[in-house]
């Protein structure tokens, strides 16, 4: 869900090296909802041009990293050492997996971690009970920040001028028709995240999607992460007082980024 196009640095400078940007914006061009496209669709997707996005895609097929059926183009396994190093050196992942898969086993629901990386969320640990969306989430999937409940919590954390920062590059827009559409009312949102600590989303980003977050925080109290329940609305509502059966999901994903939170700032 995260856009591929192309665009300049916010400063370029003469260590700025174009091809790389281009043929790393080609990779990226490649999400859940474009898994497979052709050479005219890569093109559009990062704003190259076909003879462009031409070349760049078959130094990748050479490489390893993109594989072709003569017409059409798709990421390879390969792709995953990209990230593996920066997942490897992050403990992250690993101290929060195991409260997840306890929180999931207690609720019978999906966990996830997520960090904030530009205008996106990049998911760091999952576990999965059932699959409750369209689109499969695992580790690496970006949503955009502002229509999830952990890209909130996190946005909630920023300093006012990396807020600001971030939505001068956002494109808001309603994802659902119960998706907020702009700046101001997504500012008074996340006034009301910052001041309880923790945040409800209600079938914003997919209908009949629910899901419940709360931050992590490191030994300085700086959030760096945030963690979620996915719920199923239709769930929610068959409970007998589903005001209660959401505030009890609420008390326990906090009382899990609180653990996850105390062991980040033990690890330090």
């Amino acid at each position: 869900m995260s856009e591929a196009a192309v665009a300049g640095p916010p400063q370029a400078s003469d260590q700025y090296v174009q091809s790389l940007a281009r043929g790393l914006a080609v990779i990226r061009a490649f999400d859940a909802q474009n898994p497979v496209m052709t050479l005219t669709e890569v093109a559009a997707r990062t704003g190259l041009t076909r003879a462009t996005a031409r070349r760049f895609l078959h130094t990748l097929v050479e490489l390893g990293y993109v594989r072709t059926d003569g017409k059409t183009f798709a990421l390879t396994a390969m792709v995953l050492q990209l990230g593996y190093a920066y997942l490897s050196g992050l403990s992250l992942p690993q101290l929060a997996q195991p409260h997840l898969e306890e929180l999931s086993l207690k609720l019978g629901q999906s966990t996830s971690a997520a960090v904030l990386d530009g205008t996106d969320i990049v998911y760091v640990a999952r576990v999965t009970t059932r699959r409750i969306m369209n689109v499969g989430i695992t580790v690496g999937t970006r949503f955009p920040a502002y229509a999830t409940s952990m890209g909130r919590i996190l946005l909630a954390g920023l300093p006012q001028d990396k807020l600001d920062e971030y939505l001068a590059k956002a494109e808001i827009r309603k994802i659902t028709p119960r998706t907020v559409s702009s700046a101001e009312e997504l500012l008074a949102i996340l006034d009301q995240v910052r001041e309880q600590g923790w945040c409800l989303l209600d079938q914003e980003l997919e209908l009949g999607l629910m899901s419940v977050a709360a931050p992590l925080r490191n030994n300085v109290g700086k959030i760096v992460a945030a963690v979620n329940v996915s719920l199923q609305a239709q769930h929610v509502a068959s409970q007998a007082d589903p005001k209660a059966y959401l505030d009890s999901v609420r008390k326990e994903i906090i009382a899990t980024a609180e653990a996850i939170s105390a062991d980040i700032s033990a690890k330090r």
